[in-house]
């Protein structure tokens, strides 16, 4: 066994991975990217769904799955054959975690049900991601992404005023219930230290989007008023959007009245500043329509860098709005080293943004690439004590 970074708080703790397309894997990506061993059990007919979510591909797989499986080891398994379970069964003797997004009712779920699974291995923590929670009358539905900034009320906030729904960039409603399944699995393992237990812990992609409403939520149960989409603006801060220059668009976050005089002052209109509709931000909130024309008419004078520099130069928030080429190539990109290299058997360098903690100044380390279907079969299955003969048969026939 290889010795492990420094950056490795998880280091010793074993997961076992049974889930696929991105909740889950996020998870479990997250958690070997902090040192944790984790297997990854996939079916032997094409494995993770996400392998063939492409263009783009990289070598074998889709550049999808190629993003939330790093650092993992991959093994095929039949989860419906008896053989296939009983594998699994004996991952999870020894294991510390288990992640999984059987659909509610599936054959699946009920196999590897929470409850037994507790009963049988008492210091495991079971982490479950569905699409609408493990209760009411949604329970039972299937959910992707899509449908979760539909349901719970994302894709109602965001697009332009007037203008049609618009999902957001990123995969939000997965990546909201995976990072709010790492804080469940990582309380789990700190409240095992003192109990000794495990337990079931779940979340879902809509209740992780409700936790993400914030002021939203509050601003709603004050005035019980439906907010209306707002493009890039804020509901309760003005300015504060992307705005037109000459040449694109940049953005301006005004967070206070003092900031919003240095605002005034550099764009040669002090008078704003003092202008009852203007002098508060209540009152900037209430009359945003008004303050936004005149600073559109004013900032398509010039061009984005010279407000970005101007403004930036007076202590306004200001920045230029980059496409992903421009964020990779930036210098506190590189500073930060948020993009690492790993091998891959395949592809060979394989870039990866890293993991978003450092730990006493240091990040964890992209250690591995995301594994090739089945890459790690024999040398997992031979851990579990499996013979030579008992793995060919397992992979090579997969029902008894």
């Amino acid at each position: 066994m290889s010795e492990q970074p420094a950056a490795a708080p998880l280091a010793g703790i074993k997961v076992v991975d049974l889930s696929k397309i991105l909740a889950g894997p996020y998870v479990t990506m997250s958690l070997a990217d902090l040192g944790a061993d984790v297997v990854k059990v996939e079916h032997p007919d094409g494995g993770d769904p996400t392998r063939g979510w492409g263009p783009p591909f990289n070598g074998p797989d889709a550049t999808y799955y190629l993003a939330a499986n790093r650092n993992k080891r991959s093994v095929t398994l039949d989860l419906k054959s008896p053989g296939g379970q009983e594998a699994v069964h004996r991952m999870l003797a020894t294991a510390d975690v288990v992640v999984e997004n059987f659909r509610p009712g599936s054959s699946l779920a009920r196999t590897f049900d929470h409850a037994q699974l507790s009963a049988a291995y008492p210091r495991l923590v079971v982490l479950h991601i569905s699409a609408f929670g493990d209760h009411g009358p949604l329970r039972d539905e299937p959910g992707y992404d899509m449908v979760a900034q539909a349901s719970a009320g994302l894709m109602s906030l965001t697009g332009e005023p007037g203008g049609p729904p618009v999902k957001a960039g990123y995969a939000m409603g997965d990546l909201g219930a995976a990072l709010f399944g790492i804080i469940g699995v990582t309380s789990a393992l700190v409240e095992r230290e003192r109990t000794g237990r495990g337990q079931y812990v779940t979340t879902s992609l809509y209740e992780s989007q409700l936790a993400l409403h914030i002021n939203w939520a509050t601003g709603y149960f004050a005035t019980r008023e439906r907010p209306q989409r707002l493009g890039s603006g804020h509901p309760s801060l003005v300015p504060y959007q992307a705005y037109p220059a000459a040449d694109g668009h940049f953005v301006i976050a005004v967070g206070n009245d003092a900031l919003f005089r240095r605002l005034c002052e550099a764009l040669g209109h002090p008078e704003w500043a003092d202008d009852p509709r203007f002098a508060t931000n209540r009152d900037r909130v209430t009359h945003r329509v008004a303050l936004n024309a005149e600073l559109e008419a004013a900032l398509a004078r010039d061009t984005v860098a010279h407000w970005c520099a101007l403004l930036g130069s007076e202590g306004v928030p200001v920045t230029p709005i980059r496409a992903l080429d421009e964020v990779y190539d930036c210098p506190q990109t590189a500073a930060l080293g948020m993009v690492q290299k790993v091998d891959h058997p395949d592809v060979g360098p394989l870039e990866q943004v890293a993991f978003p903690v450092t730990f006493r100044g240091e990040r964890p380390s992209v250690r591995t690439a995301p594994p090739t279907l089945g890459q790690h079969s024999r040398e997992v299955l031979a851990e579990l004590g499996y013979s030579e003969a008992e793995i060919t048969r397992l992979l090579d026939h997969p029902q008894p």
